[in-house]
């Protein structure tokens, strides 16, 4: 379906519900040349979380504080 972008803008609300109801795509159109999509998301995917990415892929193997052992001089 074929949508003009000031049509889009005074029933955008309506139109999404359509979408979600129908599961049809929707072009945007704007002086009769596309310009977006709009199109239905499929189940319940929702893009994941950046927080909490790398939870328990790290594991600490001894001391992380403490010195490493190395000294160095340092010079006035």
């Amino acid at each position: 379906m074929k949508i003009a972008a000031g049509k889009f803008k005074a029933k955008c609300l309506s139109i999404m519900d359509d979408i979600q109801k129908n599961h049809e795509e929707v072009t945007v159109t704007k002086y009769g040349k596309p310009v977006a999509k709009l199109v239905p998301v499929d189940g319940d995917e929702r893009t994941p979380s950046v927080f909490g990415f790398l939870k328990d892929s790290v594991s600490i193997h001894g001391d992380i504080v403490g010195p490493i052992g190395e000294k160095w001089d340092v010079e006035n």
